[in-house]
């Protein structure tokens, strides 16, 4: 498997000078200039960005808006797991244009083209595809950044998160199949903005004057969002569990059970939904409330191990199981809520 780009970087040190005693002046790389279209006159905008470097940029910029492309080369001994993890990697690190091709005029495998077709429009948001040939895949992405925040994303892949999760727990109570295979399917929409998500943080990251686009204000936000994306993507990820642990029992769960395990749920999902919101609201005292109330999750999960001890109870492996997913989500409301403070402790210090 060969991967061309076509983007090159410049990386290269300049002496400052002075001139007429008070003036510094700082000469441009001519392939810059050059690629920019830039001539005598020309005006440049120069910004201070948050860290105190400055950035320089012309007053239009003709190429700004050229994508920027990855060409996959592939052979038909390649692992098409291998090759799937490669166009995931080129998604994520911000190219616009991905192309797939088979080398020396081979034919794609069809069955290649098609799970890729197939991924492609579930799992990479505001992807097309714009080629399909024997020889040749291509997908690119049409979405305009500004029209999906990181927070608009973030917002709906918790909404679905925390419904997972409720729902799971409403298909325990009735124990319906079906509601349970729904959750199951529901999650790959999870991950479909979590994919999304890291693509804007990685190009953030790398690239200053992007931050404000996708509605950060500031480059340092970019691993705690990192870090909370994946805390929500496990948090649905356990919520699949609940579902498929809830398809292997046989028969209703004991009231008096249901009725822990359901007290048990609520407290874990409130506190996700609280840290959510905590993250959002900028709002350092909530997120520590959630981490102190991981300790009553800890007690309502010993009181709901010790019903299994009193009383005969079917199925149940895949009920403690379920139980362990119910307080994973709740560490991982805790996760997110830790980074929550690492985000907004300036707020509380004097």
């Amino acid at each position: 498997m060969i991967i061309k780009e076509t983007e090159k970087l410049i990386d290269e040190q300049r002496k400052l000078q002075v001139t007429g005693g008070s003036t510094f002046i700082l000469s441009l790389p001519k392939d810059w200039v050059t690629k920019n279209e830039l001539k005598r006159g020309n005006s440049m905008i120069i910004r201070e960005e948050d860290d105190g470097s400055l950035s320089i940029s012309p007053s239009s910029l003709p190429k700004q808006g050229q994508p920027k492309e990855a060409f996959i080369k592939i052979s038909q001994t390649d692992n098409p797991d291998a090759i799937m993890r490669t166009v995931i990697s080129a998604y994520l690190n911000g190219y616009n244009i991905i192309h797939i091709r088979a080398q020396s005029q081979k034919s794609l495998p069809l069955k290649l083209r098609t799970h890729l077709k197939t991924f492609a429009r579930n799992y990479l948001v505001g992807t097309e595809i714009v080629t399909d040939t024997t020889t040749d895949l291509t997908v690119q992405v049409l979405l305009n950044y500004p029209q999906l925040t990181v927070q608009n994303a973030l917002s709906h892949m918790s909404i679905i998160a925390s419904s997972m999760h409720k729902e799971a727990v409403q298909a325990l109570i009735a124990l319906d199949y079906s509601g349970a295979k729904v959750v199951v399917e529901t999650d790959r929409e999870v991950n479909r903005f979590g994919l999304y998500i890291v693509r804007l943080l990685k190009i953030a990251v790398t690239n200053s004057r992007f931050v404000k686009k996708i509605g950060l204000d500031n480059q340092k936000y970019c691993l705690g969002y990192h870090l909370i994306v994946k805390s929500v993507e496990r948090s649905a990820d356990h919520a699949t569990k609940i579902a498929e642990n809830i398809l292997f029992l046989k028969e209703t769960v004991d009231e008096g059970l249901l009725n822990k395990i359901t007290q048990l749920s609520e407290l874990t999902n409130t506190m996700f939904e609280t840290a959510i919101g905590a993250l959002f609201k900028n709002d350092f005292h909530q997120a520590e409330l959630v981490i102190e109330r991981i300790e009553q999750v800890y007690q309502l999960e010993k009181k709901v191990v010790h019903y299994f001890q009193v009383v005969k109870v079917g199925g149940v492996a895949n009920l403690r199981l379920l139980i362990e997913s119910v307080r994973c989500i709740a560490e991982y409301a805790r996760d997110i809520s830790k980074v929550v403070l690492d985000l907004t402790v300036e707020s509380v210090l004097s």
